[in-house]
């Protein structure tokens, strides 16, 4: 009789084999009563050997064990194509939930097993049938591993899950597999309730998910070191669990020596190691280190032995004179590292009483900030204060102070001088005693390389090293280095305000009060000058420090102002603003939501008497304008703020207006509201006054107080805007507001003009030339946005043709053309050269005596203007090329009148010129219709891009 393992695949391959229909066709296995009971009789065959994988896996191939699990994920009901890391293995039946577990445990096992070398195998005399089955299984088996690899992730996750589980599973027996056969009503009842089919423990199981994973996480750890943790916590719980309830189960058996294997390989059996209790030494760990050139770790290590005094002083110089030898040998890298490891030793032998090394003085013959700042954080981490002795405090006190007296560099000194340490181990009689000293010190100054004795020995004054700070105090943009500067300034002198020294440091006036309010003056000064810098630094766009600055600012204020306070927030959000703006914003990446949030946040903001300057409120409507925000000021922005800030209720007519623009009708009554506001801006008040001769003259007020803000202020609000459909439709309004004027004679042309309102009750009171020069400065700006906006080169055309520069209006009727039409490749879209902007270059042309050019371009309007054609052509006057035009013309009727004028005029050149035009075999009039399109758009083309090399 075949083994149990063998039955199963002889049942599979007859269940699977495919049918030949009557037409010879191969076709699938049919899903027939045979097919289905062959499948049974195999999964009771694997039920049989309790679904021991190991069993399974050496007997059985890929492609068979991958079809065994799917039969079995197929009678425990888990629907087909359904992802298992989507499924809550706690919320199914035991039996489904196990059939799922066995599934990714033989996928994460194979693949596993796939990653080891395997032995091949002696191939016997070569026969062909046989050969082709071997090939097809090894393809077959490669695509499933493909497939088990492309899931591994889940299958990693599937298994993670069922660590959390924590409840017994039930695997099917045949017994259960017979009740599903026989009654398939029964899957809800006994076949899937606790007590159904061979119960496996929650221990047991967590024991074999644990191998599965260690196993999967040992193999990736080798292109990822990190997952060997993951490894290692999986094989030691394995053996936690083997140590309480044994290797042997119902189930299936840990193989302990391959266990054994992998916890030796990633280090977790650390009682059988008998190196690594010297591992934890800082001797052991020193010389790993030196081995490794891992110098970091090393001064870590020597930093933290500071504290305990475990290493003996002989030890450490021994480290040094390595490090020093390895440096003198030509490795420059090495000079750091021997600094900062001599400051640890030098500072190791203050604590202990011992002399300093003649290394420290050599390494310190050229301080610097960067070695100051090292020496005075070693010194900071080598000794606790609230349970140092008084001696040891002593010892450091005396270590500093020494070594101020030793530096020449009053800002080094003043770098020690102000550190808190210092301040703690120093008494204020002992600071001042130490500032005499060097004040009596203080190094003599040359003005020039070749010094007069009699004048340049004489020691440097007070006064002269206050003058030094103070400009090093106006240059610093380190919020660190400024603090320290003003306290030896104030140390210096208590008479002087040293926020006054520059009157390039301006803080806003809402500020400055509640700034030069705070007592103490050494406060008072920080905060001043960290702010003025501050908005220095955003205003030339140096956002890294400005923002070191006002975060410098926010920690100093937050201890004792909440007023102070929020306005650095508030100064930090505009910060942001900016910053987004400048950076990622610039290139149209949205802004984080948090960002957002924090600007919804500050408008809706209601904290009482913060001094909140305007711009902050105009950037932020701005911001969100920018963004397309629209739903958020329309809907959701509170009323009472659209009450009082005129910005926010600016923004929230423009939002509303840009958002039912799509339908004009729904949008004219926001339009019509957005109107009334831009027009009460743009009105001016007027005032009657007598003069001396007894008459009464009008004023008008150009900056007038009737709308909600100030017409320069609606204009710097404007230019802060992006967003092409905002700033669309608020060119538009403004140039049906400059329309309106009765007394214009050429109207400019804008997208959506539409919608606004058609008249003004009160024209009188409406400043028409402030409204001209607006729709200049509003579309000179938009240009600058997107230059290549037909719509707004149109407004841009417009404005030059009403103001009677013609070459410039052609210009940018031109670029109009060529922006929407690939240079004129395209056709121009009929909504940009309409008749109305045909008619217009026609006028710009007659103006400047180019008639030929005239008589062309009357060929572009929709019903050919012969009469002024004709006119222009009479003209002899012409500053274009004439003739050289006639191959651009494609109107026979023109072309015709050309002809008979020349022949009038007796200039026969021209005359054959003309007749060599019109012979042309296109621009036969018996010609198909699209033929003459074709001739009279390629005319248009070359006609277009010449007047274009002319007037660009």
């Amino acid at each position: 009789d075949p083994p149990p393992v063998q039955l199963i695949v002889q049942f599979l391959e007859q269940a699977s084999k495919p049918s030949v229909n009557e037409q010879n066709q191969v076709q699938p296995p049919p899903d027939n009563k045979r097919n289905r009971i062959l499948k049974l009789l195999a999964l009771k065959v694997a039920a049989h050997l309790k679904w021991d994988l190991d069993v399974l896996e050496k007997s059985l191939s890929v492609p068979v064990l991958n079809m065994l699990l799917n039969e079995l994920l197929c009678i425990s009901k888990v629907p087909p194509g359904t992802k298992h890391v989507d499924v809550d293995l706690s919320s199914l039946p035991p039996t489904t939930a196990m059939a799922i577990l066995l599934y990714n445990r033989w996928a994460i096992r194979t693949i596993v097993q796939s990653s080891f070398p395997v032995k091949q195998v002696k191939p016997g005399p070569p026969q062909l049938n046989v050969m082709n089955q071997m090939q097809q299984e090894k393809e077959l088996t490669e695509n499933i591993l493909k497939v088990l690899k492309e899931q591994a992730a889940d299958s990693i996750l599937v298994l993670e899950g069922a660590l959390k589980l924590n409840k017994d599973l039930y695997v099917h027996t045949i017994r259960t597999l017979d009740l599903l056969a026989m009654e398939p009503g029964m899957v809800n009842g006994e076949t899937e309730s606790s007590t159904a089919g061979l119960k496996i423990s929650a221990e047991e199981i967590e024991c074999q998910v644990c191998y599965d994973l260690g196993a999967i996480y040992f193999q990736q750890g080798s292109t990822n070191a990190a997952v060997h943790e993951n490894a290692k916590e999986k094989f030691f719980r394995i053996k936690e669990l083997i140590a309480k309830n044994g290797s042997s189960s119902l189930h299936f058996t840990i193989d302990e020596e391959r266990l054994a294997g992998y916890c030796q390989a990633c280090g977790v059996l650390t009682s059988s190691s008998d190196d690594t209790s010297q591992q934890a030494t800082p001797y052991s760990q020193i010389h790993s280190c030196m081995k490794s050139g891992n110098y970091q770790d090393l001064v870590k290590i020597l930093l933290e032995d500071n504290l305990t005094l475990s290493l003996p002083v002989q030890f450490r110089q021994s480290v040094l004179r390595e490090l020093l030898q390895k440096a003198q040998q030509g490795n420059d890298a090495l000079d750091e590292v021997c600094f900062k490891v001599c400051v640890c030793n030098t500072v190791c032998d203050v604590l202990q009483g011992q002399t300093i090394d003649i290394h420290f003085c050599q390494l310190f013959l050229k301080p610097s900030k960067e070695k100051i700042d090292f020496l005075l954080e070693v010194c900071s981490r080598s000794i606790n204060l609230e349970n140092a002795s008084e001696a040891l405090k002593r010892k450091m006190a005396a270590f500093l102070k020494n070594l101020c007296l030793g530096l020449e560099d009053l800002q080094l000194v003043f770098m020690i001088s102000s550190h808190e340490l210092f301040i703690k181990l120093l008494k204020d009689d002992e600071r001042k005693l130490l500032i005499d000293q060097m004040r009596k010190r203080s190094p003599r100054i040359n003005l020039c390389t070749k010094p007069v004795t009699s004048f340049y020995d004489i020691p440097a004054s007070a006064s002269v090293n206050i003058g030094q700070l103070e400009h090093q105090l106006i240059l610093s943009v380190d919020p660190w280095r400024i603090r320290q500067i003003l306290i030896e300034l104030h140390g210096m002198t208590s008479e002087r305000q040293f926020w006054t020294i520059s009157n390039k440091w301006e803080v806003p006036n809402v500020y400055g009060n509640v700034i030069l309010g705070i007592k103490d003056n050494l406060t008072r000064d920080l905060v001043y000058i960290l702010m003025a810098k501050g908005l220095h630094c955003c205003a030339i766009k140096d956002f890294v420090h400005a923002k070191q600055l006002f975060a410098a600012c926010l920690e100093l204020v937050t201890e004792f102002s909440p007023k102070l306070r929020q306005v650095m927030l508030n100064e930090m959000l505009l910060l942001d603003i900016y910053t987004h703006e400048a950076g990622p914003g610039a290139s149209g990446e949205r802004p984080p939501s948090d960002l957002i949030s924090r600007v919804r946040g500050y408008l809706e903001m209601r904290v009482p008497d913060i001094p909140l300057r305007q711009v902050i409120a105009e950037e932020c409507v701005a911001f969100l304008l920018n963004w397309c925000e629209n739903e958020y000021l329309t809907m959701q922005v509170p009323l009472p703020l659209v009450q009082t800030n005129p910005y926010v209720k600016l923004g929230q007519l423009l939002a509303a207006t840009c958002k039912e623009l799509p339908g004009p009708k729904e949008s004219r009554r926001t339009a019509k509201d957005l109107w009334e506001v831009v027009v009460q801006i743009c009105s001016v008040s007027n005032q009657h006054k007598r003069g001396n001769d007894g008459r009464v003259s009008l004023i008008k007020h150009r900056e007038s107080t009737l709308g909600i803000m100030y017409r320069s202020e609606l204009l710097s609000f404007i230019k802060k805007l992006r967003e092409p459909l905002v700033l669309t439709t608020i060119l538009s309004l403004f140039v049906k507001l400059h329309n309106v004027r009765e007394d214009i004679v050429n109207d400019i042309a804008a997208e959506h003009i539409s919608i606004w309102p058609s008249s003004i009750p009160n024209l009188q009171s409406v400043d028409f030339e402030a409204v001209a020069v607006t729709v200049k400065e509003l579309v000179s700006y938009a240009l600058t946005i997107n230059a290549n906006n037909h719509f707004w080169l149109i407004i841009q055309a417009d404005i030059y043709f009403a103001t009677n520069q013609y070459s410039a209006a052609l210009h940018y009727y031109l670029q109009a053309g060529a922006v929407c039409s690939d240079f004129f490749n395209k056709v121009v879209p009929p909504d940009v050269y309409t008749d109305q902007v045909i008619k217009r270059m026609i006028k710009c042309c007659s103006l400047l005596n180019c008639h030929t050019q005239v008589a062309i371009l009357c060929q572009f309007l929709r019903e050919v203007d012969y009469k002024t054609a004709f006119k222009a052509l009479q003209e002899q006057n012409s500053h274009d090329a004439m003739d050289s035009y006639y191959e651009y013309i494609w109107d026979v009727t023109i072309l015709e009148y050309l002809t008979y004028l020349h022949h009038k005029r007796g200039e026969t050149d021209k005359r054959q010129i003309a007749i060599k035009a019109i012979g042309q075999t296109e621009l036969n009039a018996s010609n198909p219709e699209e033929v003459l399109q074709l001739a009279a758009q390629r005319r248009k083309k070359k006609f277009l891009q010449a007047m274009a090399k002319l007037y660009f």
